[in-house]
């Protein structure tokens, strides 16, 4: 596949016989990541459009969920995750993340590929979605679908996707950190950092901004 630069469209084998109409790049920002209710042990990243309202519900493993949390919240965990370890083997040979582009949507699966460059020449690397996000967040890379892949699954705003913690469990996790001083609460993110549990970490950090 062929990037054409300075262009939203895509010359591409994958989407051989696609009108150029349906290869429109749309650009997606990252809104949340949530545990799935549905899917034990899984959690739902959430995508939505950069100019819409259309979501794109992504279900991802917790590994890849808190590396991706780890990266947005801009925690440093005590040892470097995997997708730490690329970044650092890219930047020591000269390579660049562009751009991560999810390119299809198949039997239930999204197909994505990191776009690198190194010396003025592209590369593109297919990757599961959750991996290749993991990785472009590390390098600010904006995530782009294509608009016939956001046409068939992308949900409107509007959309209520099943698969947050219930109002009462929310409830009673934001009446227990109010009731902790934010030193005992700097002391509890310190300890869930170092036992790598960043979903704990996440929600300690988003009391502690609040309260700042």
């Amino acid at each position: 596949m062929k990037l054409l630069r300075n262009s939203k469209l895509y010359n591409t084998n994958i989407l051989k016989g696609t009108p150029l109409v349906f290869m429109q790049k749309v650009k997606l920002d990252i809104t949340g990541i949530a545990y799935s209710q549905t899917q034990s042990g899984s959690y739902v990243l959430t995508l939505v459009e950069s100019a819409g309202k259309r979501k794109l519900p992504i279900v991802i493993g917790g590994f890849e969920a808190q590396a991706i949390a780890v990266e947005l919240e801009k925690m440093v965990p005590n040892r470097p995750l995997t997708h730490d370890l690329i970044k650092t083997f890219c930047k020591s040979y000269g390579v660049t993340v562009r751009e991560i582009l999810i390119y299809k949507f198949h039997e239930g699966v999204f197909y994505s590929k990191i776009i690198c460059e190194k010396d003025n020449a592209i590369t593109e690397i297919d990757s599961r979605t959750s991996d290749a996000i993991a990785v472009g967040v590390r390098f600010n890379a904006p995530i782009f679908t294509l608009s016939n892949v956001l046409e068939e699954v992308g949900g409107s705003e509007d959309l209520d996707f099943d698969f947050d913690e219930d109002d009462d469990e929310i409830e009673n996790e934001i009446n227990e950190m109010e009731a902790v001083s934010i030193e005992e609460l700097q002391a509890q993110l310190t300890e869930a950092i170092e036992n790598e549990d960043y979903e704990l970490a996440s929600k300690l950090r988003d009391e502690i901004n609040r309260r700042n």
